[in-house]
C-alpha cells in the first residue's frame, strides 16, 4: 500500500510549490553566451532554501567559467540516503533558463511569477522548474515524515543545459565521479499534457553547413560566371531527397518514424538582384535514426557534392557545425517500467516508450552507460511568451517521484 501520508504532504505543498517556483523565477539564470550571468545566484538560492526545509546534504560541484558570475557555473547535488545504496535512484533538472524573448509579447513580467487559474506563469516554470520543484516536492514529502528511502535518492541541479552543458553534465562526467554502475536517471525535462510518453531514445543529430563557390557576374551575363545560388538549389534538394532513399529505414519509436534531411537556414549573398552569387551559403537540419551513424551519413554527403561539383563546375565545403549519437536506454530498463507504474497509479494513464528528434541532455548520460529516461506531464510551452506550469502537473509529477523514491506500490529493485 502507498504511504497515505506522501500524498496528504504534496497535497497540501502548494505554498511551498508557490513559494520556490516565485523564488527560482526571480533569480535569472542565463548562460554568458546567452547575455545572462549564468546560475550562480539561483543555485545559492535553492542549496540554502534546501537547508531550511530539511535537505542539509549538499554538493556544490562548480565548473570554471571566467564569463559567469562569480568565475565558475554551479552544479549542485542533494542526497537521501537510503536504508541501502544502490542501486541509487537520480532525478535531474537543469537551473539555467533561455532569455525571455520579445518583451511586449509577455503579459507580464517574465521574472515575477503570476498565478493565475491553477497556472504559474514566468520563464523558467516549466522549463526546467516544474520538474525541478516537482522533485524537491517529492523529497520533502519524506523528510518531512521521517521516511528513509529504501534506496539512497539522488537529486541532481545542473548548469547550462539549453546551450550545450558543457558546464553542466558533460563536465561533471568528464570530471567528477558521481554515478555508480546500477544508478538509474530520470530527467523530467520533456514530455506530453497527459504523461503517457516516456523517452528512451532519440535521433543522431547532424547539423551541417554547406559553403558553395562558383564565380560571381553580371545578371545579364551569367556565362560569365558560375551561378553559386543555383548550384545550392540543387545540392540542397538532392541532399534532401538523395539521403532520404539512402536511409529508408523507420522505427515506430520514433515520430517521424524516419530520417529527416532539412534545408533551413540561408545565408545572404549577393545585395541587388542583377548580380549572379558567387558563394553561397546554407545549412541542413539532419535527423537521423540510430541504426544510420554519422559517419555513414557524411559518406554519403560527400557522394552527393562530388556530383554537384561536377554538374556545375563549383566547389562546395560541407561542414559539420554540430552532431550528437545518443545510445538508446533499454527498453527493458527497470526504472521505465517502475515509472510507467507509478504514472499509471497516480495518473490513471498508460504510458508508452517513446524516441525524439530533439537532442536532449540525456544523451550524455546514455553513452556514458548510464540509463536515463525522460518523462514529465506538461504542456510544453517552454521558450514561449507566457510560458506556464499547471499546479496540478507539479503536485501529480512530485507524487509521481515520490513513488518511485520511496517504491511505495512498488516492487522493490535489487542491484
Amino acid at each position: 500500500m502507498v504511504n497515505q501520508g506522501i500524498d496528504v504532504f504534496i497535497d497540501r505543498a502548494l505554498p511551498l510549490v508557490v513559494e520556490l517556483e516565485t523564488e527560482l523565477t526571480k533569480r535569472p539564470a542565463i548562460a554568458p553566451v546567452s547575455g545572462g550571468a549564468g546560475e550562480l545566484d539561483k543555485a545559492e538560492f535553492l542549496e540554502s532554501w534546501l537547508k531550511g526545509q530539511g535537505i542539509t546534504t549538499l554538493e556544490r560541484y562548480d565548473a570554471p567559467d571566467p564569463w559567469a558570475k562569480g568565475g565558475k557555473r554551479p552544479n549542485l547535488v542533494a542526497t537521501l540516503g537510503g536504508l541501502e545504496d544502490s542501486p541509487r535512484l537520480w532525478i535531474m533538472t537543469h537551473l539555467d533558463v533561455v532569455p525571455p524573448g520579445e518583451r511586449n509579447l509577455w503579459d507580464s513580467d517574465p521574472w515575477a511569477v503570476v498565478h493565475k487559474e491553477g497556472r504559474l506563469f514566468g520563464r523558467g516554470v516549466e522549463d526546467n522548474q516544474q520538474g525541478l520543484t516537482a522533485s524537491v516536492i517529492a523529497a520533502l514529502a519524506l523528510v518531512k515524515q521521517g521516511i528513509r528511502p529504501p534506496h539512497t535518492v539522488k537529486l541532481l541541479f545542473v548548469a547550462d543545459e539549453e546551450v550545450g552543458s558543457e558546464y553542466g553534465i558533460q563536465w561533471l562526467l568528464k570530471n567528477q565521479c558521481l554515478f555508480k554502475p546500477g544508478d538509474m536517471v530520470l530527467v523530467p525535462d520533456g514530455g506530453d499534457c497527459v504523461g503517457a510518453t516516456i523517452e528512451i531514445a532519440e535521433k543522431n543529430l547532424l547539423w551541417l553547413r554547406c559553403q558553395i563557390t562558383g564565380v560571381q557576374a553580371h545578371g545579364s551575363r551569367p556565362h560569365q560566371g558560375v551561378n553559386a545560388h543555383l548550384a545550392a538549389a540543387d545540392l540542397a534538394l538532392s541532399l534532401h531527397t538523395g539521403l532520404s532513399q539512402a536511409f529508408p529505414q523507420r522505427d515506430p519509436l520514433f515520430v517521424p518514424d524516419y530520417s529527416t534531411f532539412e534545408p533551413t537556414k540561408h545565408e545572404a549573398n549577393v545585395p541587388n538582384i542583377n548580380t549572379i552569387p558567387g558563394e553561397e551559403v546554407f545549412y541542413m537540419d539532419m535527423r537521423i535514426l540510430p541504426q544510420y551513424t554519422v559517419k555513414t551519413v557524411m559518406e554519403e554527403v560527400h557522394r552527393i557534392k562530388a556530383q554537384i561539383e561536377a554538374k556545375y563546375r563549383v566547389r562546395i565545403t560541407g561542414t559539420p557545425v554540430q552532431t550528437m549519437e545518443s545510445l538508446p536506454t533499454p527498453a527493458d530498463t527497470p526504472l521505465a517500467a517502475l515509472l510507467s507504474q507509478a504514472v499509471k497509479e497516480v495518473y490513471r494513464v498508460d504510458t508508452r516508450l517513446i524516441g525524439v528528434g530533439g537532442g536532449t541532455v540525456s544523451a550524455h548520460l546514455r553513452n556514458a552507460g548510464i540509463p536515463a529516461v525522460v518523462w514529465s506531464r506538461l504542456d510544453n510551452t517552454a521558450h514561449q511568451p507566457n510560458e506556464y506550469a499547471i499546479l496540478d502537473n507539479i503536485l501529480g509529477d512530485a507524487k509521481v517521484m515520490a513513488r518511485l523514491m520511496s517504491r511505495q506500490g512498488l516492487p522493490d529493485l535489487k542491484a
